[in-house]
């Protein structure tokens, strides 16, 4: 598999539960969101778009990925929230499309334009690595199985203030009736979710 074949076995809706590990303060903090991934061909203007934005050749891209989410965190505050979405690019390695760049509209740690390095692991787990102005983070995104996702990250501030989190999402889907089930047996207690 591919990191375009990733996000193509990605696409969908999902609910999320989520575990911060704040390093520093030695506590972890729960949280949960739903989420849409929406898998996006080459050609899309979405890609184009971020290609020119990094100004990088469109042509170069094997498609990518439109990502929403809608969130809460238990320290959050009443002003706070934790909705959004943003374009995932990629543009594969010539020489081997299990690696290369993954370009970013908004980036996990830091919300600005952004470009990672991503490859394909042994597993088929897709490992991201991102570095911004003030922090580094590693993800790792993988399938236990098709309908449940699974994410770890570690971010790396300067000045110590340290991050591990752990995601567990479940593939949801709508019914006759329009209502959420779902489609992996008996997974009430994965309930929720945070960002991709």
């Amino acid at each position: 598999m591919d990191a375009m074949e990733f996000f193509q076995k990605s696409a969908g809706k999902w609910r999320s539960q989520r575990t911060t590990h704040h390093l520093a303060f030695r506590q972890a903090e729960m949280g949960s969101s739903d989420i849409q991934v929406t898998s996006l061909g080459a050609g899309d203007p979405k890609v184009v778009e971020i290609c020119k934005m990094h100004e990088i050749d469109p042509s170069l891209a094997a498609g990518g990925a439109f990502v929403t989410w809608d969130g809460s965190m238990a320290w959050d505050k009443d002003d706070e929230n934790h909705k959004g979405s943003t374009v995932f690019a990629i543009v594969p390695d010539p020489e081997n499309p299990r690696k290369g760049r993954m370009l970013r509209e908004r980036g996990y740690a830091e919300i600005v334009p952004v470009v990672g390095l991503f490859e394909m692991d042994d597993e088929d787990g897709l490992n991201l690595i991102t570095e911004y102005e003030t922090m580094s983070s590693i993800e790792r995104f993988w399938f236990p199985s098709p309908n449940l996702r699974m994410r770890t990250s570690a971010v790396k501030r300067f000045g110590g203030f340290n991050t591990s989190t752990f995601c567990t999402e479940v593939r949801v889907e709508e019914n006759n009736s329009d209502s959420e089930i779902e489609t992996s047996q008996n997974t009430a207690q994965f309930y929720s979710a945070f960002g991709w």
